[in-house]
């Protein structure tokens, strides 16, 4: 039994379901929000095979300069309403790795709401509590980036 954390984040957003889908698979959109405040992606830097089996990388680099790359494999993808995936520092085995499940529903509205599950944070390397306010932050940069893409989209 793995007795590593876990956590459970639950979002709506004003955008569809399509778009939130597509911020977590376009890497032009993911490198605009995976990160927590203060930090950036590069955008070549992300990368995604979007498939069963199929990876995806990308790097974080701090205000201080410091840089966190990280990625993992897709295990599955039914779009748009789930991906499920594995999340890992670079060098990490698949059982030290953490696995992401992201569930989309549409709501009234042109709304979306997510789920988001994180199953097995290693406490002796981060605490749960750190990576559950990271992931809440990215969050909030990718209500920026649905609001960015719709304000694209009106404007075309």
């Amino acid at each position: 039994m793995d007795t590593r954390k876990q956590f459970t984040i639950t979002r709506e957003f004003a955008a569809p379901r399509e778009a939130v889908w597509r911020a977590w698979t376009d890497p032009a959109i993911a490198a605009q929000w995976w990160h927590p405040h203060e930090v950036v992606t590069p955008p070549a830097s992300v990368r995604i095979d979007l498939r069963v089996g199929g990876t995806y990388e990308y790097l974080m680099i701090a205000p201080d300069g410091s840089e966190y790359p990280t990625g993992g494999q897709y295990l599955e993808v039914d779009e748009p309403s789930r991906l499920r995936f594995s999340w890992a520092d670079p060098g990490d085995t698949v059982e030290e790795a953490m696995l992401i499940t992201i569930d989309l529903a549409e709501l009234d509205g042109g709304r979306c709401a997510m789920t988001f599950h994180l199953q097995g944070v290693d406490e002796d390397r981060v605490s749960a509590t750190s990576v559950s306010q990271g992931w809440a932050e990215a969050f909030e940069e990718l209500d920026d980036a649905l609001a960015s893409a719709a304000g694209e989209a009106v404007a075309r």
